[in-house]
């Protein structure tokens, strides 16, 4: 049946379906529907010169508020929070040009007054798939009511299992499980697990148990260095690797792009440089390379394009 409705939609430019959204970059052509999550890249290099393009996804940090305490959380600690209306502009802005998609982060952002509105928005206003990553906790039967139909996919973090997620997380591993039976039926979903001495010999039992809760992607974070802990160490990573390449279950397993190498990725679009494929927004409306980057640049009153024009021209300045 939805082979038979994408055939009979209306086209849009050049014979694409609508719905479709459609990126021309000097590499080619990438279109990508937010309804499916289908991504097709068409490598026919273009002659003539692209409009400037925003990033094919952004992040925003809508609040720095977390009401967990995990001591390897690399967010800032300090004030900050977006109001609704300056990012459903910047999404509008991200939209025209060429943008695929938002995801909406923090700190914990269904602790914004207002979260389940926004996604609505943005997904009203936009052709942007619309995400966003939680501790899982806030999404109750009421909020997912409120966000099903307004986002496209759920990140949750779980970072290990049982006693371990416990201890790490402090809240109850039993109410998580709880939650994931609920957002299942909201929108297709993923799980996030921080990868450090105490998560990656759990990294398997980690990954049976978002199979099982319907979970359709397991995506591994490094631990990133805070002035409070370190980075992932060599022994660690070590056992990622190696859990990496035995891992045959059902789910796509991706990796946190955090400059770790000699492990298997493979870029979405051969070729594309990292500010045309992904950057951030801060809390406090700064646009950053991505979450972990020291620079950044704040966003103006001209928009982001503006603000990204001059990220790109800093090169690593920034």
């Amino acid at each position: 049946m939805a082979a038979e409705s994408e055939q009979s939609a209306p086209a849009g430019p050049a014979g694409v379906p609508a719905g479709i959204k459609t990126r021309r970059t000097a590499l080619g052509t990438h279109l990508f529907d937010r309804r499916t999550g289908m991504n097709l890249f068409i490598d026919q290099p273009r002659a003539d010169e692209p409009a400037p393009l925003a990033p094919r996804q952004v992040s925003v940090a809508l609040t720095n508020a977390c009401d967990l305490r995990c001591s390897y959380c690399y967010a800032p600690k300090t004030p900050g929070r977006h109001d609704s209306a300056i990012v459903v502009s910047w999404a509008k802005e991200l939209d025209a040009h060429g943008c695929f998609g938002v995801g909406f982060g923090g700190g914990e952002p269904t602790l914004l007054a207002g979260f389940p509105e926004l996604c609505q928005l943005v997904a009203a206003q936009t052709g942007l798939a619309v995400t966003f990553t939680t501790h899982g906790h806030h999404l109750t039967a009421s909020l997912c009511s409120q966000l099903a139909g307004a986002v496209h996919f759920i990140r949750i973090s779980m970072d290990g299992v049982g006693q371990t997620y416990e201890r790490l997380r402090g809240r109850s591993f039993g109410a998580l499980l709880d939650r994931l039976a609920v957002v299942r039926d909201v929108a297709p979903f993923g799980i996030n697990v921080v990868v450090n001495e105490w998560t990656v010999r759990e990294l398997g039992q980690v990954a049976d148990v978002a199979a099982r809760a319907g979970a359709r992607e397991l995506l591994l974070l490094p631990q990133q260095p805070t002035a409070r802990r370190h980075g992932i160490d060599d022994v660690a990573l070590s056992e990622m690797r190696s859990w990496l390449h035995r891992y045959r279950g059902p789910l796509a397993v991706t990796l946190g792009a955090t400059g770790i190498e000699g492990l298997p990725a493979i870029a979405p679009v051969p070729g594309e440089q990292p500010l045309e494929a992904y950057a951030h927004i801060t809390a406090d409306g700064v646009l950053k390379r991505t979450s972990y980057h020291a620079g950044g640049l704040p966003i103006g009153k001209d928009g982001v394009m503006a603000a990204l024009s001059v990220l790109q021209a800093a090169g690593a300045t920034l």
